[in-house]
């Protein structure tokens, strides 16, 4: 018995990892060449420091409130692929409610525009909004779930707020209940934080609702 374990192990880490995570709807593989043109001058342009093969692109199952499974893509850091599939994995096991995961490119990159189409998105070569500093999106390293419900809340120098998406304004009062809110300590939290990611939820001077990041040791 245990010379059988040893073999089914050994014959594990011969499976390509595409291969391993390809379960019902869920697969994480490297960019195809048809993903890898439609990113070019969107989501992807030349820089120092993130390239092709530092990029996967994954396929999830997921539900919304319409009670039917839907299938959503998106591209990420392949640090995070495996750790992305099992949190959308348990999502969908509890039917937890995300409207659409499309890629970026489908809004031609524009952040305003998929997050007031409450797309859930992960890599996005772009700056911070309001800042020359590059977002843990640009290194597929962000992802941002149910945008629209869930806003980037921010204050300018005059003490302004500032809402993003401009019609998740309604969204900005979090004393409220709505559909597709992401609150501490709901399952969508709980799994990502337990993968090792933090909450823009949780920032002090501004608020990124939507917001998980990986931070690599």
């Amino acid at each position: 018995m245990r010379l059988y374990r040893l073999l089914l192990l050994y014959l594990l880490t011969l499976i390509p990892f595409s291969v391993l995570h390809a379960q019902e709807g869920f697969t994480a593989e490297s960019i195809p060449d048809s993903i890898w043109q439609k990113m070019q001058g969107k989501t992807y342009v030349a820089n120092p420091y993130i390239q092709r093969s530092d990029l996967r692109y994954l396929r999830v199952l997921h539900w919304d409130y319409d009670n039917q499974p839907h299938q959503g893509e998106l591209i990420c850091n392949r640090l995070i692929a495996s750790k992305l599939l099992s949190i959308f994995r348990e999502l969908y096991k509890a039917h937890y409610p995300i409207q659409r995961i499309r890629l970026a490119d489908d809004y031609d990159a524009d952040d305003e525009r998929q997050m007031r189409a409450n797309n859930s998105s992960c890599f996005c070569y772009r700056t911070v909004s309001g800042t020359q500093k590059l977002s843990y999106h640009a290194r597929g390293l962000a992802i941002d779930i149910n945008p629209l419900y869930n806003p980037y809340i921010r204050y300018d120098k005059r003490g302004r707020q500032i809402v993003e998406p401009a019609t998740g304004k309604p969204y900005a009062d979090r004393s409220k209940s709505y559909r597709y809110k992401i609150e501490k300590g709901d399952l969508c939290y709980r799994l990502f934080l337990k993968h090792g990611f933090s909450w823009g939820g949780s920032w002090r001077t501004k608020k990124d609702y939507q917001h998980f990041e990986y931070h690599p040791q």
